[in-house]
């Protein structure tokens, strides 16, 4: 059974949140556009950008699309969304830097603070850091330049890389596609560009970081990806925010295309605070024996609304989604997978993980579908879900569509309580209760958590105990 989340979003701004992501620094502008939605606001985020005339005929486009369009009434009640009292543009500076100490004092104590740097230091790859609506701070590894690999934000590759954009941009999520997404066409700023070359295989983690600043703001940065044939890649991303008595929104769309037989994976550790409605699109393609894997690791935002997708449009591809989401008081997290089979001999999995504590609701919502003619086709889905009371919510709610009788296609699902057992001896050798919490919590996350790369899983571990512990969510 699932409940209506009727509770205001903004109640969470009297939590104890004491996440290190927790704060917010004097605000930082060079443009701002007024709060509010119109055609004069959409042209003036092309302007400022300096876009070619095609873009912002899309844009505009894209806006009389969102008008047109009713909010979802399926799965979270977004009522309390007010798309007149949104900052749709924001500039912090008026150049992206490549050197950190050219960036303006607060916006280095922002990422000083969530770790931009050290993380450079230790993947020694490349680097984008994403403050309000664009790309403040990029640095890109020699060896990626070498081998022909393109990492940059979106509004430089609109303009260096112009063909390639066009080509990819909008071809797999078109303004069409649902409300936000639409919006997002309207009013994009920032997000990553990514081309890996033929045969070129990037042997370190790319990684952005996301970052909300502003009060009552809206982040809608889009993220476009191309691993060309037979090449990989792994793309991370890390978003946060400091919590307010206002609700802001972040609306991103992200587009990845795995030609024949390139690999991409996709991994996100999402630590909005509860005062942010993450409402997400991401969709990638994978061609001939190609292989997408998204990591969806879900701990902030009040309400988050996020399926990934893989069209398995190649004989032989593959798609993999591992998910995790943790709901608190006053959290719904609806999230899940879709796995859409257009060609023979593809295979998918999905492995989705939910805590619901204090009254959280966490809600798996997925998709299986294989089209006639796809024969072969292999699924596995696992939804595990861990339940700390009797006021929180788990649910489940697959979906099925198959037209081939050779589909092999098999679904799990299990709900457990916190194990009393377990916690007692862990109490009995001195942990704390939280201590225990944590140490059992992360036990149940780890088929997820072991795929991430070793100094993103630490900061996942410290969450989770963090939110064991009450301290955020």
């Amino acid at each position: 059974m699932q409940k209506n989340n009727e509770k205001d979003i903004n109640k969470n701004s009297d939590l104890n949140f004491e996440s290190k992501y927790d704060f917010s620094m004097p605000e930082v502008v060079d443009v701002k556009t007024d709060r509010g939605l119109n055609a004069q606001t959409v042209r003036a985020i092309s302007n400022f950008k300096k876009e070619p005339d095609w873009m912002l005929k899309f844009r505009l486009k894209s806006y009389e699309i969102f008008k047109n369009y009713k909010m979802p009434n399926w799965g979270v009640d977004l009522s309390a969304i007010d798309f007149d009292d949104i900052v749709y543009f924001l500039r912090a500076t008026k150049k992206q830097e490549r050197s950190w100490d050219d960036l303006p004092q607060e916006i280095k104590e922002t990422y000083d603070k969530i770790g931009v740097p050290e993380h450079e230091k230790e993947w020694l790859a490349g680097v984008s850091a994403q403050y309000e609506s664009e790309v403040v701070y990029e640095s890109i590894q020699k060896e990626l330049t070498s081998q022909g690999v393109i990492f940059c934000d979106m509004d430089t590759a609109l303009k260096k890389y112009t063909e390639i954009v066009k080509k990819y941009f909008s071809k797999l999520i078109p303004p069409s596609d649902n409300k936000f997404a639409a919006l997002n066409s309207a009013v994009w700023s920032g997000g990553s560009f990514v081309y890996v070359p033929e045969g070129v295989h990037v042997k370190m983690p790319l990684q952005a970081y996301f970052r909300i600043n502003t009060e009552r703001f809206g982040q809608f940065e889009r993220t476009l990806i191309i691993a060309d044939k037979n090449s990989s890649v792994h793309y991370m991303e890390g978003c946060t925010a400091p919590i307010y008595s206002t609700n802001s929104l972040h609306s991103a769309v992200v587009e990845i295309f795995a030609l024949e037989g390139a690999k991409v994976r996709y991994s996100t550790v999402q630590n909005w605070s509860t005062n942010i409605f993450n409402l997400v699109t991401k969709r990638a393609r994978a061609e001939k024996n190609a292989t997408v894997e998204w990591v969806d690791c879900n701990i902030g935002s009040g309400i988050t609304m996020k399926y990934p997708a893989v069209i398995l449009s190649g004989e032989g591809a593959s798609g993999k989604v591992l998910s995790i989401a943790m709901a608190s008081e006053n959290q719904n997290q609806d999230t899940g997978a879709k796995m859409i089979h257009l060609a023979s001999n593809t295979s998918s999995n999905v492995i989705a993980k939910s805590i619901s504590k204090d009254g959280g609701i966490s809600t798996y919502r997925g998709l299986i579908s294989v089209s006639k003619g796809a024969k072969n086709v292999k699924n596995f889905v696992q939804c595990d879900a861990l339940l700390f009371d009797d006021i929180s919510e788990s649910n489940t709610f697959p979906t099925i569509k198959n037209s081939e009788k050779s589909a092999l296609l098999e679904h799990e699902a299990t709900v457990e309580s916190i194990g009393q057992e377990k916690l007692f001896a862990l109490l009995r050798l001195g942990l704390k209760e939280s201590e225990a919490r944590g140490l059992l919590v992360n036990g149940f996350l780890e088929e997820v958590t072991k795929e991430i790369p070793f100094e993103y899983s630490i900061e996942l571990h410290k969450l989770v105990n963090m939110e064991m512990e009450g301290s955020i969510g």
